[in-house]
């Protein structure tokens, strides 16, 4: 079984020797530790030294609550027509691309209180050589979600125990707001249907994580 430290050095050697700026991705189901293992990744691999990894979350690409009520898919939020996938996959092949210049690329963030995605609130450095994005889709082989893998240097998926997973992701909905019941509904529904498309792309990953945090 790998430990944490074979994933830092596998983490690591994607980056080689620096010359180019690697992507790794981290995919899996709602509440199955994707955000968690990618901070751990970064926190560990950039040290106390200067910087060198950057996370880059897919969530800041979810519409906004405005559009998603314009096409009618404000009940099926977190689906992955509910996403700018193309904008994230451009996004990725610019900070893939442009690493010779001097100027910091944004990159959008998500606020989890509002449930919106933030503009700008991500900021990547030109000395970063590993960036680390995460999310639900990066491995679906459908419409642009198919060039974000292509973008990507390897894509790790994450998976845990269903029980556990569930309870963690009620719990983060109530955190940020939701009542019981009501994240219980959510996790049942619309979470649940999500969970299960994504489930279908694990065969595609380079490398499978169970209980990965």
């Amino acid at each position: 079984m790998l430990t944490f430290d074979d994933l830092l050095i596998r983490a690591r050697a994607l980056a080689g020797d620096g010359r180019r700026r690697a992507l790794l991705g981290l995919a899996g189901s709602p509440g199955s530790g994707k955000t968690t293992l990618a901070e751990r990744l970064v926190r560990e691999l950039n040290g106390t030294g200067d910087p060198w990894v950057a996370h880059v979350p897919m969530d800041g690409f979810h519409l906004a609550d405005v559009e998603l009520d314009r096409l009618g898919r404000r009940d099926r939020k977190g689906a992955p027509d509910t996403f700018d996938a193309a904008g994230y996959a451009a996004l990725l092949r610019r900070l893939r691309d442009e690493t010779d210049g001097d100027d910091l690329v944004y990159a959008p963030g998500f606020e989890r209180v509002l449930e919106q995605p933030i503009a700008g609130a991500v900021p990547v450095a030109p000395t970063a050589r590993l960036i680390v994005t995460e999310g639900n889709y990066l491995l679906l082989a459908s419409g642009a979600w198919v060039r974000v893998r292509a973008a990507l240097d390897e894509v790790w998926f994450c998976e845990l125990e269903e029980r556990e997973r569930l309870r963690r992701l009620v719990a983060r909905h109530e955190e940020f707001g939701k009542g019981h019941d009501e994240a219980v509904a959510w996790v049942r529904g619309s979470d649940q249907r999500n969970a299960e498309l994504v489930a279908t792309t694990r065969k595609r990953a380079d490398l499978v994580l169970s209980a990965p945090v």
